[in-house]
């Protein structure tokens, strides 16, 4: 699924392209590719691939696989999340899975359960890690 809209605002186009919106009550099953921003407040259960901005709502649900320039999650997320920028989880989200990001921002009252690598710092420790593991192991 291929979502774009057209939207004359510039802060929906912005930065990011145009403004598409999963609304509250919808259900999708499937994979969604945008250059845009992109905001839920229904359900997901698939893949998003956006060179924008993610944004899941307080009521927004999404199960799958996500890649995007940057989030901002109040809803639920469950899966891997890989986010180039910023990810900010809200008072109010729910993320449970694999994350990768450049900067994470987690407000009181947020949920997160998995793992997390951040920056570049991360995955030299990663691969230092491995190393370490690979030597005690031989």
């Amino acid at each position: 699924m291929n979502l774009s809209g057209k939207n004359k605002d510039k802060s929906a186009d912005g930065e990011f392209g145009a403004h598409n919106q999963i609304a509250k009550g919808t259900e999708i099953q499937g994979d969604i590719k945008t250059d845009g921003v992109l905001r839920i407040d229904g359900s997901l259960d698939g893949s998003i691939d956006s060179t924008g901005k993610l944004v899941v709502g307080p009521s927004g649900r999404v199960e799958g696989t996500i890649v995007c320039n940057s989030a901002n999650i109040s809803g639920e997320v469950k899966g891997k999340i890989t986010v180039k920028e910023q990810l900010t989880l809200q008072a109010s989200a729910k993320l449970h899975g694999e994350v990768i990001t450049g900067k994470l921002q987690i407000e009181p009252g947020a949920v997160f359960s998995g793992s997390c690598s951040m920056g570049g710092i991360v995955k030299d420790l990663s691969q230092n890690d491995k190393k370490r593991v690979a030597e005690k192991s031989a």
